[in-house]
Parts: C-alpha cells; structure tokens; sequence
C-alpha cells in the first residue's frame, strides 16, 4: 500500500514541474520590473532615469543677457530652499534682520546660494514692505533688503501721497537676484550677488500703476514723481540708473549697493 502510494507522489510531482517551474519564473519577472537593483544580489533599487523636467538644476553663469528683466526671469527660474535651522548666522545677519523687523518687512530666510562665482550666503525673501506687496517676491542679501525697505517707507511713500494723494499697493519688480553678467561686459552683475533690484512700475491704492518708462511730454505729475523717485534713490542706493540711461534701462529702475572706492555714486 504504502509503495503504491509513493508511486502516485512522484507521478504528480513529475507532471507539476513545468507549472511550478513557469509560476516561479513569473515571479521573478514581476519583481524585476519593479526594481533597478539585481534580484539576485539584493541590491537596492536606484533611480536611473532622466532628471525630472520639475526640478532643473542651475549652475554657472546665465550664456543669455536679456536686457528685459522680465525675460530674465522667464528663461532663468529658481527654486528657493528655507535655510537649514543648523545653519550658524552671524552677528552682522541677526542685526540686519532686526532692522527687517524693525522696517516690518515681510521675508523668509533661504539656504544658502552658491552658483560657480554667484550667490548669496544669507539671502532672504521679501514679500513686502508693511503694506506694500513685492510681486515677484525679491530674493536679496539682507542689506539690499533693508535699503531697498528704508527707502520705500521713507522716500517713496511720502512722494505717491505728495504726488498722487495716495498709499502704494505694489511694487512690481523685474529682476532681484540672478546670475550674469552686467549686459555687454564682462563684469558680474550686482545681480549675481543679490545686491540690486529692478523696479518695473508702482501700482497706488486709488488704482493707479506708474509704469517707470519716460512718461509723456505733458505728464508731468507722472515726471515729477519719477524724478523724486531717481533723486531720493541716490541717497540710499550707490547706484540708480532708469530710462534715459541708456536703452537697456528704458524700462525700469535698477537699484543697487555696489561697494565703489572712495564711496563713489552712479546716479543717472
């Protein structure tokens, strides 16, 4: 009984081998499929497609100088990144932001940026000034910030209400931090460092929006207010260039602290 029963086993057996044999082989495919690692060695799965299109890298200098800051934009985006809360400021940081504060500007601390000779150790990102939004919000050192800040609430403020019996909504800025260099020259931008900002047109309570673009012949509350706003610049700014500079500034003002020799000032 017992060897009859032994016969029947291994007579199933015999024709269960391809089955089992196929069911183990698309299991083995099935696991492949999920994974880039070898199956055979364990090795854990990686990624080895193409970069996602949503997260570009940038590194270097911009090859492409619009002289519309707005292209510049467009052709150069970032991704910004909060600062590591390990990260150590130094005094001069934490005593700039309490000016910040003081100055009720609204920012975010972002990790450092470092783009070949680009970058910003401490930047920050402003997204207004008391009342008055920054759309795009500006990516800056924290002195730039704090300059930019101290003119808007000292200079002008008071001009829109002199000039137009109005508060300021919005400034509506081109070009804050990028990497290139100044256009039609080797020299790396103010841009690069995070110590400009360019001023595209500044939108009042009562509805207004002053496009800085040379007004008219006969604008002349429109002029006024933009020479106010190029001359109150230069005490604050070491340098203020609008249209009438030159062509690549015919459509906004840039604003910045370059460190020149002998406390020099480019206000024109």
């Amino acid at each position: 009984m017992a060897g009859k029963f032994r016969a029947v086993f291994f007579a199933t057996a015999r024709r269960s081998k391809p089955v089992m044999l196929l069911a183990a082989g698309l299991t083995l495919a099935a696991v492949s499929a999920c994974n880039t690692g070898s199956v055979l060695s364990l090795q854990p799965a990686v990624d080895v497609g193409s970069q996602t299109a949503a997260v570009p890298q940038y590194t270097g200098m911009q090859t492409l100088v619009p002289s519309n800051p707005y292209m510049t934009q467009a052709a150069y985006p970032r991704m910004d990144e909060p600062m590591s809360p390990v990260e150590q400021v130094p005094a001069s940081e934490i005593d700039c932001r309490q000016q910040l504060k003081r100055l009720d500007v609204a920012y975010t601390d972002l990790a450092p940026i470092h783009e070949g000779q680009c970058g910003i150790d401490y930047p920050v990102k402003v997204t207004a000034i008391g009342n008055i939004q920054m759309k795009p919000a500006a990516t800056l050192t924290c002195d730039m910030a704090a300059t930019f800040a101290a003119w808007t609430k000292n200079e002008l403020l008071p001009s829109a209400r002199w000039r137009y019996f109005s508060g300021v909504r919005t400034i509506h800025q081109g070009s804050s931090y990028s990497c290139r260099n100044i256009a039609g020259e080797g020299v790396l931008s103010e841009h690069g460092k995070g110590n400009a900002l360019d001023v595209m047109s500044i939108e009042l309570n009562n509805g207004d929006d002053i496009d800085v673009r040379k007004p008219g012949l006969f604008a002349f509350r429109t002029r006024g207010f933009l020479n106010n706003v190029r001359a109150d610049g230069c005490q604050y700014f070491t340098t203020v260039l609008g249209p009438g500079y030159n062509y690549d500034h015919r459509n906004h003002f840039h604003f910045d602290i370059k460190n020149r020799r002998n406390g020099y000032r480019a206000c024109r």
